[in-house]
C-alpha cells in the first residue's frame, strides 16, 4: 500500500467524518511525506467529484519515478512542512561496511522511541564486499535482498560507455572503496535521529577489522541467508 501511495497522483482519504481534525491533519502530512507530488482529497461517504479521479491525465511515468518522499530525501530535497506534526526524515550514509551480524540485529530490534513509517535504501555488508543489499520497510512490513554489484567491483572495461552514466558513477565515488557505501533514508514520527545514527555507527566494521581486508571480512558470521542472484564465493 505504501508503494502505491508513493507512486500515485491522487489520494482519497475516506470517512473523514469518523476522525478528528487533528488526526486528519496528521494523516495528510504523513501522506505528503511519502508522496509530495500527489493531490490529497479528504472525502465523506464516498462523495468526490468524478473529474478528480477519472480521466485526470495527470499520470507521468518519469515524474512518478521521482515522486517518493524517500527518494527526495536521498537527493537532498527535504520536506520541512511535515515537521509541524513531528514527522521528520533523515539520510544515513557511511563509507565503511556493516558487520553483518550487528546490522542484522539492528534491523530486527524494536525501536524504543518514535514511529518509523518508511525506510528505504541500500547497504553494504563486509561479508559480501562486492554486493549491494537493498532495504525496504513500510510500517510493519520489511524486505531486504540482492541489489546488484557495486561499480568498484566491476572492471572499468565493463562499465557503461555513455559519458553521462560514467559521470553519475564517478559522482558517488570516494576514498578507497569507490561507490561502496551505506545510504538509507528514514521517515517517521518523533524519531530519535541521534540514537538511530549511533546504533548504525556501532554496526560499522571496527577499524582494526577494516584493515584486515576482504579475506577476513568474508569469514564473519552472516545471518542474512543466500541472495538468489548473488555469485557464490570461491
Amino acid at each position: 500500500m505504501t508503494e502505491q501511495v508513493e507512486f500515485c497522483d491522487v489520494i482519497l482519504i475516506s470517512k473523514i467524518d469518523l476522525i478528528t481534525e487533528s488526526d486528519l491533519n496528521l494523516l495528510r502530512k504523513t501522506l505528503h511525506s511519502l508522496n509530495p507530488r500527489a493531490e490529497i482529497i479528504p472525502i465523506e461517504k464516498g462523495n468526490v467529484l468524478l473529474e478528480k479521479v477519472l480521466n485526470t491525465q495527470k499520470f507521468d511515468f518519469e515524474q512518478a519515478k521521482q515522486a517518493p518522499g524517500w527518494l527526495k530525501e536521498l537527493r537532498g530535497e527535504h520536506i520541512p512542512e511535515t515537521e509541524e506534526y513531528g514527522i521528520d526524515s533523515f539520510v544515513y550514509t557511511a563509507r565503511k561496511p556493516f558487520h553483518p551480524e550487528k546490522f542484522y540485529n539492528f534491523l530486527h530490534e524494536e525501536r524504543k522511541s518514535g514511529k518509523l513509517i518508511r525506510s528505504k535504501g541500500f547497504f553494504w555488508l563486509a561479508s559480501r564486499p562486492e554486493y549491494k543489499g537493498i532495504w525496504s520497510q513500510a510500517g510493519g512490513m520489511a524486505h531486504c535482498g540482492f541489489g546488484g554489484t557495486f561499480w568498484k567491483a566491476v572492471p572499468e572495461s565493463h562499465w557503461p560507455t555513455d559519458q553521462e552514466q560514467i559521470e553519475s558513477i564517478k559522482s558517488k565515488w570516494a576514498g578507497p572503496f569507490g561507490d561502496m557505501r551505506q545510504e538509507i533514508v528514514f521517515i517517521g514520527q518523533s524519531l530519535d535521529e541521534e540514537e538511530i545514527r549511533a546504533e548504525l555507527d556501532s554496526c560499522l566494521l571496527a577499524n582494526e577489522d577494516l584493515v584486515k581486508g576482504r579475506k577476513y571480512w568474508i569469514t564473519l558470521s552472516d545471518p542474512f541467508g543466500v541472495w538468489p542472484t548473488e555469485k557464490p564465493e570461491n
